[in-house]
């Protein structure tokens, strides 16, 4: 089949190489002069299929509450009359059980853990190289009460099989040695011993370029303007390069898949949650972490890239805003310096941010819609990275008309009763 893909993340990047090897003719258009040049371009570098967890959770409205009030804060609400922002919030605040809190983090670690096995293959298969490191994620906690409110975490690892390891202070600095002199602000850990960590840009052109010589067409610089349709069937897509015409479409767009589906009548409830990251240089070995570490206190994690450390965190509630704010800088400054103090060079660290496509329920949407040959890959919040190869590879066998390795009657637009 003659496949377009809108969007040329690591989801549409991904998605555009299983549809390929599938055997498609594939086409991926973005306003971009390149691939993952906006929310995939400085993530957090985290590759966490056991940390796969929706923030809508119990206790996170109290929380929330009492963050508005931190210096530090890892979730900034800016004050809007917007109706899509307060809409999106109160089905998040409807999540908030710890019934769907169980359902949404079971669905989400189904795809992370099936995405990390098809990632390993992938690598395998192609030697793509992406500053990858295979040690693991440890979740670092400041307080016995979040160290003693794991528990539910854990009822979930243990039932998807995902090896997990509680360690106290000491057990954390032995995993992660750089935590020594800042060890007596911790009180224990969760270590996921099977998570990864990579460059998610690094990874996502080296893929694009392994795509185009499957086959694969990039339109870069081209602005998708909307779909058009034919009665239950989207015959092409008018872009600033002209229409285009394929027989499956797939959005991949993010944060912006909403707009591009609502004229024909999907409400998609994606919503961009702004995150930041900042990068800097490695100057002291002995302190920088090895992999990947969460400090839950900030919700920021702290991960090795080469030689480079990347910073990542927050969720600030602000619409399409690309502001760089100094106060969140300093939140991610801070959070390093506070554990890993003097490990990088913050004088030549690199700010950014970048606009998450969040669902209320913390599982991207991905499958068919009414529309008989549009189908949705996106959503996927802070796991995008994380989600990558599992959710194209569902897409891919879905449009191919195989039977996915993993359940996915849940993962569909369908799932919010439209």
């Amino acid at each position: 089949m003659n496949i377009t893909i809108l969007g040329a993340g690591v989801i549409g990047v991904t998605s555009a190489w299983y549809l390929a090897k599938a055997g498609h003719k594939v086409t991926v258009i973005d306003r971009q002069s390149g691939a993952a040049l906006e929310t995939s371009f400085a993530n957090a570098g985290e590759i966490s299929p056991g940390y796969s967890s929706p923030w809508a959770a119990p206790g996170i409205p109290m929380k929330a509450l009492k963050w508005l009030f931190m210096k530090h804060a890892p979730l900034i609400v800016r004050p809007t009359l917007d109706a899509a922002t307060w809409s999106w919030m109160l089905k998040m605040l409807s999540n908030c059980t710890a019934a769907r809190y169980a359902t949404n983090k079971g669905r989400m670690v189904r795809i992370a853990e099936y995405s990390r096995d098809c990632l390993v293959a992938l690598r395998d298969e192609t030697g793509i190289q992406y500053d990858h490191r295979t040690q693991g994620t440890l979740e670092v906690f400041r307080t016995q009460k979040q160290f003693d409110g794991i528990a539910k975490d854990v009822a979930v690892l243990k039932a998807g099989g995902v090896p997990f390891e509680i360690l106290d202070s000491k057990g954390c600095v032995a995993i992660e040695p750089g935590l020594a002199p800042s060890s007596d602000k911790i009180v224990g850990g969760l270590r996921l011993p099977g998570d990864e960590t990579g460059d998610c840009y690094m990874f996502t052109t080296e893929l694009a370029k392994l795509a185009e010589q499957a086959g694969v067409t990039f339109l870069y610089d081209t602005a998708i303007h909307r779909l058009v349709t034919e009665g239950s069937v989207v015959k092409a897509v008018e872009t600033s390069k002209g229409r285009i015409e394929a027989d499956v479409f797939v959005a991949a767009l993010g944060s912006y898949s909403p707009a591009l589906v609502k004229p024909l009548g999907l409400d998609l409830p994606v919503y961009p949650v702004k995150g930041y990251s900042i990068t800097v240089p490695i100057i002291d070995e002995a302190r920088a972490p090895v992999s990947t570490v969460m400090d839950e206190t900030y919700k920021v994690a702290i991960t090795r890239l080469g030689s480079r450390i990347r910073v990542g965190g927050m969720a600030e509630i602000a619409r399409f805003s690309n502001d760089l704010p100094q106060a969140r800088k300093e939140t991610l400054t801070h959070s390093v310096e506070d554990l890993f103090g003097g490990a990088g060079d913050q004088s030549q660290a690199l700010f950014w941010s970048g606009l998450r496509p969040m669902t209320p329920d913390g599982t991207p949407v991905i499958g068919k819609t009414r529309y008989g040959n549009l189908y949705l890959n996106t959503g996927h919040g802070t796991l995008g990275w994380t989600m990558s190869c599992g959710s194209a590879r569902v897409l891919s066998d879905l449009i191919s008309g195989q039977k996915p390795d993993i359940e996915t009657a849940d993962l569909s637009i369908s799932r919010y009763g439209r």
